[in-house]
């Protein structure tokens, strides 16, 4: 099976590296993409938007044969969400990566601060505790270093969305910040934030307890967690 992997914000394709390793060994094939804006600290944001990082998915999507598998983590959950609203009929299932699919409207996050057409990633004392659990000196050293600004458009822009198939396609949610019973319970309170998720007619879920970046603080686990999400294909 083909899976492309979507980083979250100030991410790049690297940022899966210790997660493919399983994949790989599985015999699947991965594609961790580098989005536009987001090849170097130095790379032009101008004018990048969701609608650019959601074409990219789905260009990469339309360069191989038959059904894919795509994963996003964080914003990228959106991202692959806008790709599987284009391409319904090519997904097997999506993966959200402590994320989930962002419904029509709706917008990642236009409450980051940004410098231009830069969001750059905010200090530490931005996060919520839960975010940051264990990402211990180390991974957050390692982290921002690593960090590229985000294009403001993929964070402020609306998402849109068209084709209702969408809704047909196997979903998984690895939830790590938020339990899947947390998330259950906002679903059925009718919270407007998992409003697209209750839509979504097959949902698993998978706990994997951790912080928001669990490809940094249980890479390892998040791995056999895709793996095994792929391997329920059909």
């Amino acid at each position: 099976m083909d899976i492309i992997l979507v980083p979250g914000f100030w991410l790049d394709a690297s940022s899966w590296e210790e997660v493919t390793p399983a994949l790989n060994a599985a015999g699947h094939r991965t594609h961790p993409l580098t989005l536009p804006g987001m090849e170097s600290v130095d790379a032009s944001r101008t004018g990048i938007g969701l609608r650019d990082h959601i074409d990219a998915v789905v260009a990469a999507l339309d360069a191989l044969e038959g059904k894919v598998v795509l994963v996003g983590h964080s914003g990228g959950g959106a991202i692959i969400h806008g790709a599987l609203d284009a391409r319904p009929n090519r997904v097997e299932r999506a993966i959200y990566v402590d994320s989930g699919p962002l419904g029509e409207g709706g917008v990642v996050n236009d409450e980051l601060e940004a410098d231009g057409d830069d969001v750059p990633l905010p200090p530490w004392e931005g996060f919520e505790d839960a975010d940051l659990v264990d990402l211990d000196d180390g991974l957050r050293e390692a982290f921002r270093a690593r960090a590229i600004p985000q294009p403001k458009g993929v964070a402020y822009d609306q998402q849109h969305l068209s084709d209702e198939r969408r809704y047909d396609v196997p979903a998984t949610i690895i939830a790590c910040e938020f339990p899947s019973a947390m998330l259950k319970e906002w679903i059925d309170g009718g919270h407007p934030f998992v409003a697209e998720l209750g839509r979504m007619r097959e949902v698993e879920y998978v706990d994997l307890p951790t912080g928001h970046w669990p490809q940094f603080t249980k890479p390892a686990e998040l791995g056999r967690a895709i793996l095994a999400a792929v391997e329920r294909r059909g």
